[in-house]
């Protein structure tokens, strides 16, 4: 099993940056990638950025594409998701994911672990 911890959402203004964490614990050696999606009320999860754990190959949504930046730090065992220039759509709750297939996926449904996310607040 793999457990999944996000942390540093909050409320911010519009145009303003937050960052958030996913740590990682338990059988990390089985993931290979880590992402992030969100999930407004009323709508579908939403692919927002995905990165292998190597580092090598990094995925983005494209509604986030020049905003967001997904970084992983192997030795802390945490993957990082830095958003720039937040909108108020960008209101969501965030979720860590974790798969064990060995390429860059972003279908939630073949995601193997999750977190229980944390809610990231855009005010206009």
């Amino acid at each position: 099993q793999v457990q999944l911890v996000e942390s540093g959402g909050g409320l911010v203004q519009a145009g303003g940056s937050l960052r958030l964490s996913c740590a990682a614990s338990g059988r990390i050696f089985s993931i290979f990638t880590v992402a992030w999606f969100r999930q407004a009320p009323g709508k579908e999860r939403e692919f927002i950025a995905a990165i292998h754990w190597s580092g090598v190959s990094e995925s983005y949504g494209d509604s986030v594409k020049g905003r967001f930046t997904i970084s992983r730090d192997n030795a802390k065992n945490t993957v990082s998701l830095q958003m720039n220039s937040l909108k108020p759509e960008d209101t969501a709750v965030y979720y860590c994911a974790a798969a064990t297939r060995r390429i860059v996926i972003t279908t939630p449904s073949l995601y193997d672990y999750w977190g229980q996310g944390t809610q990231v607040t855009v005010s206009s």
